[in-house]
Parts: C-alpha cells; structure tokens; sequence
C-alpha cells in the first residue's frame, strides 16, 4: 500500500496516481455518452442543446470541486501536522456543508435556467429542449456537489482505487440507462437527462454510505460543529479550482455565443465534439493534479522540502509525456471521432474535424497550467493558484475570443483557445518560479 508520507519514485507516483486518472477520464466518458446517444438517436438540435446548456450546470456543480480540492488540502496537512482527529472533524463538515450548497444550488438554477439559456441567444426548439435537460439534470445537483467532492477526497484517504471503483459503477448506470432510455424506450432528450441524474445520485451518495460506516481509509465522519475559519480556508484554496470551472463554463458559453453567430447550431454542435474529447483529454492531466495534491500537501505540512523539489521535477516530466500522447493522439484519432458523433450529416461533420485538428494542438500546453494551479492549492495558497486559474480559463479565452474571430472568421474561435493556453504556460512559470524561496521545493 502507498501512503502519503512515502518517497514518491517516477513508478510510485504513477501508480498513485493512476486510479485517479481513470477515475475522472472514465467519468468524462460516461458523461461524452449523453451525447452519443442525442446525437445519433433524437437528433441534431437536441445534441447542441444538451452542449449548450452544459456550461449552465458545470457552474453549478463545481462547488465540489472547491470543497475536494481545497478541503482535500487542509485535511492533508491537518494529518501531515499529526492532527488525525481534528483532520476527520474538518472532513466531516465539509461534506454537511457541500450537501447543502447543492440543495440551495439546485433551487437557484432552476428559477434561472430559461432566461439564462435566452441571454446566451437560445430560442425556439433550442431554447425548449436545453431547459428539459437542465431541469432533470438539476433535480440530482446535490449528488453532482459530492460527486465531484468524493472524487477528489477519496485520494486523500489513501483510497483512489474505491474511488475509481465508484466512478465505474456511476459510469456504467449512465452508460445503461442511457441505452435504455434513448436506444429502446424512446424517451429522447429527457431519457438522457434522467440517466445522466440517476448515475450522479450513484456516484454521489455511495461514498456518504462507505465514510458513514467504520472504514479503513484515514477518513471517517464523526461529531463536528460548523467552524466558519475551517471553511473560510477550504473555501478559499479550493478557490482556483472553483474559478477554473466557472471561467471555463463563462468561457464556453461565450464561444457557443459567438459560434452562433458564426455558424448556427452547426458551430455549437461541432463544438461540443470538441468538449467531449477535452473532457476525456484534460482528465488526464486533472486526475494526475488530483492524485499528486494530497501527496505534495502532506510533505508540504511534514516540511519535507526535498520530497517538494522532487514531486514538481518529476510531475513535469509526467505532464510532458502526457501532453505529447495526447496531441498526436488527437490528431490521429481526429476524424473517426469526428464520424462517431456527426458522420451523418457532411456539413457539420467537415466542420468538427477541422475544428480538431486546430484544437488539438492546445494539448501541447493545457496541462502545465492545470497542475501549476492545483500544485499551489496543495501548498494551501489558494490566491496564487486562483490567478493562475482565473487568466487561464477566463481572462485569456475571452480575450481571444473576441478578438480573433474579427480576423479569421469561424477558424479563429477554435484558434483562440489554443493562444490562450499558450498565455497561460507563461504565466504559470512565472508564478513556479518567483515562489521558490517562498515554499522551498
């Protein structure tokens, strides 16, 4: 068994790692299966509504991602400190809170949902059949809250593998149901949305059953009062990851904007292709920046600061290869995946590969700056790892968006996003760097 206070080798880390990588590349295929089935089983305007309403729904659900991240590092140097107890009280009310950020969550999208998907230039059947799938979808935000929460913490318990477990039987329910719904029953757009919902309540609510019961992992909820300083801090190193999910959603809801007045439902279709092989792609650089955090902030509160120096080095080189693999793998892959979601109509389907083939290339950056960010929020500075965010996912994008359509048209949409990860690399190694004496690594 691997524990956090071990020396991490290039073959430890990996292993590590590894179950947290899959766990969140699975998830992201399950959730690319929504759209398999819409687009080749309803139709063409209901697979760009369900891309166009996503944004919506990520914004509301990401707050799991800031309670896991920026819970998972406090907790981490909690027990790194030796502070085993008070490590189980602040995981404990994390997850009280989180259920009821997401009940709250859930009753505010529902009353802005449809002026939302107006403002953003939705209308007619678009309109109508992005606000079914959001209802459904938001009826399970509190399982989506502690999904995206358990996913993150599970690591930190020295579990990834039961959180890899749990993600494959999510996984699975969707990709079942799904089938079911929309293959056999019929049930279009709403089928899908019911699958996606009741797949979430599965990976959301098993974890609540396995830390409620005597475990082996290092977490366990106990007794623990509302401490508004405890929160503040998680609150606030998961701040990047919450900024990075909210700017990418803003950010998206702009391209499907403009892809709109570029290129009608074909530019948002076509876009969401490119998300679904983003989803599946940056997962893998997610899931290695979530795997590695607990280990950084458990050295990082042990002052281990040669385990620090090695753990950057050595991530670097990982994200290097990874990011290699991805881009050529992409370009290879770019047409056939291309066909399996929109082959049966040519327009869009020559629309969707050439967007690829230019959106691929952000690979080659994506991955540095993702775990620049999340490398900060293990160190517990959750300022520096929410500017790292913010420019990268919001600042950037928008920018470019808006700027380089004016001169290259619909080619300028898809060539913006990756400027703006260029832009982002810089940044994350200006910050890497002017840091060093701070933290030591």
């Amino acid at each position: 068994m691997i524990r956090l206070s071990d020396h991490f080798n290039y073959r430890r880390l990996l292993r590590f790692t590894l179950p947290s990588i899959i766990m969140l590349v699975f998830t992201s295929i399950y959730g690319v299966v929504d759209g398999f089935f819409v687009s080749n089983y309803v139709g063409k305007t209901p697979f760009a509504a369900l891309n166009f309403i996503m944004p919506f729904l990520m914004i509301l659900g990401c707050v799991g991602f800031m309670f896991g991240t920026g819970g998972g590092a406090l907790i981490a140097k909690t027990m790194g400190e030796g502070r085993r107890e008070q490590a189980n009280q602040i995981f404990s009310m994390l997850v009280a809170v989180s259920i009821l950020f997401g009940v709250l969550l859930a009753l505010l999208g529902m009353v802005l949902i449809r002026p939302a998907a107006q403002l953003l230039g939705a209308e007619g059947q678009l309109l109508e059949d992005s606000v079914s799938y959001g209802v459904i979808i938001l009826i399970a935000l509190p399982a989506y809250v502690l999904q995206y929460e358990f996913q993150c913490l599970f690591a930190t318990a020295e579990k990834p593998k039961l959180g890899l477990g749990v993600t494959v039987a999510a996984g699975l329910t969707n990709m079942a149901l799904d089938a079911l719904f929309v293959a056999v029953f019929s049930w279009g757009l709403e089928g899908a949305a019911a699958a996606t919902a009741l797949s979430q309540c599965v990976g959301g609510f098993l974890p609540l059953i396995y830390f409620a019961r005597p475990n082996r992992s290092l977490l366990r909820f106990t007794k623990a009062k509302f401490d508004g300083r405890v929160l503040r801090k998680a609150c606030t190193n998961g701040s990047s990851e919450l900024m990075s999910n909210i700017s990418m959603s803003v950010a998206s809801m702009l391209y499907n904007f403009q892809l709109l007045r570029y290129a009608g439902e074909n530019g948002v279709a076509a876009y969401g292709v490119l998300m679904y092989l983003n989803l599946v792609f940056q997962a893998v650089f997610l899931g290695y920046s979530v795997g590695t955090a607990p280990v950084i902030s458990y050295h990082y509160g042990a002052g281990h600061n040669y385990e620090l120096k090695g753990l950057l080095r050595k991530s670097l080189v990982m994200i290097s290869g990874f990011a290699l693999t991805m881009f050529f793998g992409a370009e290879a892959l770019a047409k056939p995946l291309s066909g399996l979601f929109v082959g049966y109509d040519q327009e869009l389907l020559a629309i969707t590969l050439r967007a690829l083939l230019i959106y691929s290339c952000s690979f080659l950056f994506s991955g540095f700056s993702i775990f620049g960010s999340s490398f900060f929020t293990a160190l517990n500075d959750g300022l520096v790892s929410a500017l790292i965010s913010f420019l990268r996912t919001l600042v950037f994008q928008v920018l470019a968006v808006l700027i380089f359509p004016v001169i290259w048209k619909l080619d300028g949409i898809w060539i913006s996003i990756v400027a703006a990860e260029i832009m982002s690399v810089a940044v994350t190694a200006f910050f890497l760097f002017g840091n060093r004496g701070k933290y030591h690594y």
